[in-house]
């Protein structure tokens, strides 16, 4: 900068120089290349078009802005009304609706149910990957809410009697009774202070009103310690009956109108996911049918957490996603040392590293939801989902908040400031590996799956099989990984180093058949070489076509003007 020199007491002190755009005012689908790739991979094609109205919708400034006031603007809750009649409601900024609005009225909840054809998932996996790089938090309904559909198949009538309302394209807010709306939410509550993820250790009991059974109405009473999106018209709870823990529908109101005594004591403070509000919460006394088997409830309320933690895994792919775009749009316009940032070989070697591991989410989440369309018609495809869904919740929910730290650092000081997006993905990023059961409760589950279900390993083996020969790395890797799982002695205690290995064969074994060779390559030399050098990003070994990577990540178009 030339020197200028000026006495003026009103002079300006300085221009804005060097300083990135805002990244707004894109498409978020057409400018994600490995996103495009795996909708076609995976069976989705037909839902292009689709797709590209709604990444041209997500990138919008106005619904950007949504994500941000909605965090900006946490929920209140208010127990009673101004005549001292309790009400239990919580109240959101007019955005957390909105964005509620447009991810059913989208279908992210319901589509893959509503018409279940081959990619059915995979489409709605990558609506729902899109709308989570807007506002994550408000995803935690939408997820129980389709999750919750797998689960009432237990009880056919109650699906029968509320399937409509739960899959309709129609947000209802309203705290009124269910049978007065067109279209409902579902949450979920399990957790007891006492046993955390040990549900077994649940002490809320349920206690027959008149007929004990499948499908009959209960009374619940018991404490639940962490209860999210509390204003969903009704849940899915774990309670204790003479048989053992069962599965109940407790909706928000009585059928006869009267407000069901599911009473919030308050607020969870959270670090993160501020626009969703999770609570705890008493039942005294609480209305609830039973759904599925007398005490086979754990069995019953799996087949929704299966789906919970599926879109865990959509989720932190997306953060990354998210996080990539916005380290490479700020070093393709930020000037340093002489050169803009994305031309140093130190940046190129971390942003590429960043973009391989999101890459590497992306390929095995939209993998799996290929695995679920297909689960009914072929087994091994069932056999994957069930394997699969534990070793990626796992893996890809781990290497979010150190990716989600090192994209921020790459933007460096404005990185850190509230007012751009990267505190809230930083803060959202634990979130998705401790929710819906952490890290040691994947393993161990994993480890039960061997167990009970062998030819679960035998079907995960032949899905890496197909990738043999491709590259040495991924060889040795998969043949280490046998012998791993061939030596019983101690797993429990080694299953986080396996889970991890097949992790990351399952990932490299679907990156060199998505057909670009430099992701592939890079992963495989990067993550599957013995000399691998670990957790810290930027280490990628030397002949990696960087520029080749970021070019493909890059955002080609993104303006500051104001969208209509």
């Amino acid at each position: 900068m030339t020197y200028k020199p000026n006495s003026g007491l009103d002079a300006e002190t300085h221009e804005v120089l060097n300083q990135p755009t805002n990244l707004e005012n894109y498409n978020l689908y057409q400018q994600d290349i490995a996103l495009q790739e795996a909708v076609k991979r995976e069976g989705g094609s037909w839902s292009e078009n689709e797709l590209i109205a709604f990444g041209e919708l997500s990138g919008k400034v106005k619904t950007i802005e949504l994500g941000f006031q909605a965090n900006e603007n946490k929920p209140n809750f208010f127990s009673h009304d101004s005549h001292g009649h309790r009400i239990d409601e919580i109240r959101f900024h007019p955005a957390y609706h909105l964005l509620m609005k447009s991810s059913i009225e989208h279908g992210i909840h319901s589509s893959h149910w509503v018409t279940p054809k081959k990619g059915a998932h995979v489409a709605r996996a990558a609506k729902f990957y899109l709308q989570t790089q807007v506002e994550a938090a408000h995803l935690c309904p939408i997820t129980m809410t389709s999750a919750a559909i797998p689960a009432l198949i237990n009880q056919p009538e109650i699906l029968k009697r509320y399937g409509p309302q739960i899959m309709a394209e129609h947000y209802d807010p309203r705290n009124i009774p269910l049978e007065q709306k067109k279209g409902i939410t579902i949450g979920m509550a399990m957790t007891e202070k006492q046993g955390g993820s040990d549900v077994r250790a649940n002490t809320t009991i349920a206690t027959p009103i008149e007929q004990e059974g499948s499908g009959q109405a209960y009374s619940l009473i018991g404490h639940k310690y962490f209860v999210s999106a509390p204003m969903s018209d009704a849940f899915l709870v774990l309670a204790n009956t003479e048989k053992g823990l069962s599965c109940f529908f407790l909706p928000r109101w009585k059928p006869d109108g009267s407000k069901n005594p599911m009473q919030i004591q308050q607020l969870k403070l959270k670090m993160g996911n501020v626009a969703n509000a999770s609570c705890e919460t008493e039942l005294r006394g609480a209305y609830a049918l039973m759904v599925g088997k007398e005490g086979r409830g754990v069995a019953t309320i799996l087949n929704m957490v299966a789906m919970t933690r599926f879109d865990c895994m959509i989720g932190s792919s997306a953060g990354m996603r998210q996080a990539v775009v916005q380290a490479v749009h700020h070093c393709s316009q930020r000037w340093a040392f002489g050169a803009y940032l994305i031309d140093q070989p130190l940046m190129q070697n971390v942003l590429a590293d960043l973009i391989i591991e999101s890459e590497a989410a992306l390929a095995m989440t939209m993998r799996i939801a290929r695995a679920m369309d297909n689960k009914t018609t072929s087994k091994s495809e069932g056999l994957l989902v069930r394997i699969g869904t534990s070793i990626g919740k796992y893996w890809i929910c781990k290497r979010q908040p150190e990716h989600a730290y090192e994209a921020m650092e790459c933007i460096g000081g404005s990185g850190v400031m509230e007012s751009t997006i990267m505190p809230r993905l930083f803060k959202e990023s634990p979130v998705n590996s401790i929710w819906e059961g952490s890290g040691n409760v994947q393993c161990l589950d994993m480890l039960r799956t061997m167990q009970k279900a062998p030819e679960c390993i035998s079907a995960f083996m032949e899905e890496l099989n197909l990738s043999q020969g491709k590259h040495v790395n991924l060889d040795s890797a998969i043949t280490k990984l046998g012998r791993e799982l061939s030596n019983h002695k101690e797993m429990e205690y080694r299953a986080r180093s396996i889970v991890e290995l097949m992790a990351k064969t399952f990932q490299g074994a679907v990156l060199i058949r998505s057909g670009n060779s430099e992701i592939a390559n890079a992963f495989c030399e990067s993550r599957l070489a013995p000399s691998s050098l670990g957790m810290v990003y930027g280490n990628l070994p030397t002949g990696i076509d960087c520029a080749h990577i970021i070019a493909r990540a890059s955002v080609a178009l993104c303006t500051n003007k104001k969208a209509d």
